[in-house]
């Protein structure tokens, strides 16, 4: 039976907080490495943050055009050469299972580059301590403080510790999403949970502002989880989730949901759409919206029965669920964000990674909406569909 790595080991029996820091002692020993930092991505994905003690931690860097950034997009490590003092600083992706968290920056003292076994050996090291900044993050707030470039609103903080993530992959699918604004966030919220042979996935645009949205969009997604959990069908998950938000506000609230199942072996996809969020298929290069029979939203009225839809999604399809903050934005001049714009955005991010997708293209509304407070917030969720025959 394998053992465990003495650096998995050791990152194991560390305290939480102490993680980081046993990693670099043992980078330090193992490579004699000059420096070893640790950065995390921020709530809206556009930096990276050191982690250390606050306020005493170094600056920043931009995802978008850095060394570090460039790791971070590619999900490769990127070695930067400096021959002058004849090191090389490599920078390593951190990431569990496709959700991407940060970069591991590592200087040796080697001007050539570090050999095959090094880079094998410091990726491995970026690898288990994702591991553990995923588990420790239950015990300690250093981790969730460093990605932090200013502070979240309550609604907010609420809401990210709802998600379930990111972004993640399997060899059947690969997802990535996204809200903005980031760190003031009201009720648009995910899911997503994967067994041996389903992915469900949900997506909800709940109604109000604030701590109001917030509370209407957790009880929901609780409700929810729990009746997945407790293995009900897709519209029984649909039905109880209606019945706790209706018992909770007897109709003076509601949530917009899309409930979705993917059947991973055949692609089967079953759906219930509680409401408005949009859903967006490229197909052989082809952008056009699925139609399906909307429903009423969850809570709206007491005792609602939801029926499931179905379609087919085959191998290199790609979904877009994209909330109303995304379509209905204005621009400061008062211009509404078309089906036309969306459509050429879908377009214009057709060759990027999932994972990246969400973030691209609420980039592009921000340009259209320019510094114009938001109005509502915004959600993209973006799945690539690999299909059944990439199964390992």
């Amino acid at each position: 039976m394998e053992r465990p790595s003495a650096v998995e080991r050791s990152l194991r029996e560390a305290a939480p907080h102490e993680i980081f820091d046993v990693l670099r002692s043992a980078v330090e020993h193992r490579h004699r490495a000059r420096t070893v930092d640790l950065l995390l991505a921020d709530y809206a994905m556009t930096r990276l943050q050191p982690v250390g003690v606050l306020p005493h931690t170094s600056a920043p860097v931009s995802i978008h055009d850095s060394a570090p950034g460039r790791a971070f997009g590619a999900q490769e490590p990127h070695c930067v050469y400096d021959r002058s003092a004849s090191e090389v600083t490599v920078h390593l992706p951190v990431s569990v299972r496709g959700d991407r968290l940060g970069i591991l920056s590592v200087t040796l003292p080697e001007s050539d580059g570090p050999a095959p076994d090094v880079l094998e050996d410091l990726q491995g090291c970026a690898d288990a301590l994702a591991h553990e900044v995923v588990v420790a993050e239950r015990d300690t707030d250093l981790f969730l403080r460093a990605r932090r470039v200013e502070r979240l609103t309550l609604a907010a903080e609420m809401q990210w510790q709802l998600l379930p993530g990111r972004s993640c992959s399997r060899p059947e699918y690969s997802l990535g999403a996204q809200l903005e604004p980031a760190y003031a966030i009201f009720g648009d919220s995910f899911d997503w949970s994967a067994s041996a042979d389903d992915l469900y996935v949900t997506v909800s645009n709940g109604m109000g502002e604030g701590i109001d949205a917030a509370l209407l969009t957790n009880l929901a997604v609780n409700a929810l989880r729990n009746a997945r959990r407790a293995g009900l069908s897709l519209s029984d998950q649909a039905c109880l989730a209606d019945q706790a938000v209706y018992g909770q506000y007897k109709g003076s609230r509601y949530l917009s949901t899309l409930l979705f199942r993917f059947h991973l072996p055949t692609g089967h996809v079953e759906i219930v759409d509680a409401g408005s969020p949009k859903v967006w298929r490229v197909r052989r290069g082809v952008v056009e919206t699925i139609e399906m029979e909307e429903q009423m939203p969850l809570g709206m009225f007491e005792d609602t029965e939801y029926v499931p839809q179905h379609f087919q999604v085959e191998p290199g399809d790609r979904l877009l669920f994209i909330s109303d903050g995304v379509y209905d934005a204005l621009s400061p001049g008062g211009e509404r964000y078309s089906v036309r714009a969306l459509a050429a955005s879908i377009n214009n991010t057709r060759l990027l990674p999932a994972a990246q997708v969400p973030r691209v293209m609420l980039q592009e509304l921000l340009g259209h909406r320019g510094a114009t407070p938001a109005a509502d917030d915004s959600l993209v969720l973006c799945l690539d569909w690999h299909g059944p025959s990439a199964r390992r």
